[in-house]
């Protein structure tokens, strides 16, 4: 594996190294690759995306064999399939083992690498009770984040075989990724893998005591059996995004907005119980003055 500065630097890496220029990569349409990574994938790469809708987040074989690109020389090829595991936009929902292996068989018959954006990869392995290992089996690359859920201050890594990964020594130079100084940001990464997975847990059940208790109030549309891991989004009814996060961060309480009427929740390590049964109060509070 090689560290990079971020999971935004590890993606577009191994999308410049699995691609070339004017083909496709397919990508679930909520997917951080395709939103929020500034597009890197055709300044970059050259590579247009193929967004799909999935169901809470996932693709499925079928939907991703429909638009596969035939072999006529006036289409773009595929050259990529991307899938999010959790999938963020999607409230943190986990794609299976199965389900990833069907998407890379079937992909490798077609002859097409598969990219893993796994920056909560742990998170998933956590859930399903299951090792990061056979949850990524297959995969051509992955990239995970050491600054979430496992809570180091920075970084990430891109995994893959060993002429990949001498590859992407070459494209994160490009990047400006090189850095002499990352002995120190390892340590800390270290750290988070010996120590963090273990108490993942937690947070996924802090999640759902937040949902539980969102599900009870008149303002919020969630469905609290959907949270699987870190992650709650909520819907709104009377407020705005704005509004509402706007009066929680004067009470202490932060949030994100996912849209005019959504908002976003996560839980992590500096997140106890108690945190969230206080911010149950906060919200509780807002609301009624409404």
């Amino acid at each position: 594996g090689l560290f990079m500065a971020s999971g935004t630097m590890g993606n577009q890496v191994a999308v410049k190294l699995h691609t070339r220029p004017g083909e496709e990569v397919v990508v679930e349409e909520r997917g951080h690759i395709y939103n929020y990574e500034m597009a890197t994938m055709a300044a970059l790469s050259g590579c247009l995306a193929r967004p799909l809708r999935g169901d809470d987040g996932h693709l499925a074989w079928a939907q991703i064999e429909a638009v596969l690109s035939p072999p006529i020389y006036y289409r773009a090829r595929t050259g990529l399939i991307t899938l999010e595991n959790t999938h963020n936009m999607a409230g943190g929902t986990v794609l299976t083992g199965a389900e990833t292996k069907e998407i890379v068989d079937r992909a490798h018959q077609r002859g097409l690498p598969v990219h893993l954006d796994g920056a909560r990869i742990f998170n998933a392995a956590t859930a399903l009770n299951m090792s990061v290992a056979e949850l990524t089996a297959g995969c051509d690359s992955v990239m995970f984040c050491f600054s979430k859920g496992l809570a180091a201050p920075v970084g990430s890594m891109l995994l893959g075989k060993k002429e990949f990964i001498q590859e992407a020594w070459r494209v994160r130079k490009m990047l400006g990724g090189g850095m002499r100084q990352v002995g120190v940001l390892a340590a800390a990464a270290q750290i988070a893998l010996d120590h963090m997975p273990c108490r993942l847990c937690e947070d996924h059940e802090n999640a759902r005591r937040l949902a539980r208790a969102l599900a009870g109030m008149p303002a919020f549309g969630i469905d609290p059996a959907k949270v699987e891991t870190n992650i709650l989004i909520a819907n709104l009814k009377g407020w705005t995004s704005g509004e509402l996060l706007q009066r929680l961060k004067e009470r202490g309480v932060l949030a994100g907005s996912t849209g005019a009427a959504q908002v976003r929740f996560v839980t992590h390590k500096d997140v106890s119980t108690a945190d969230i049964d206080k911010a149950v109060g906060v919200i509780a509070e807002v609301c009624r003055m409404r």
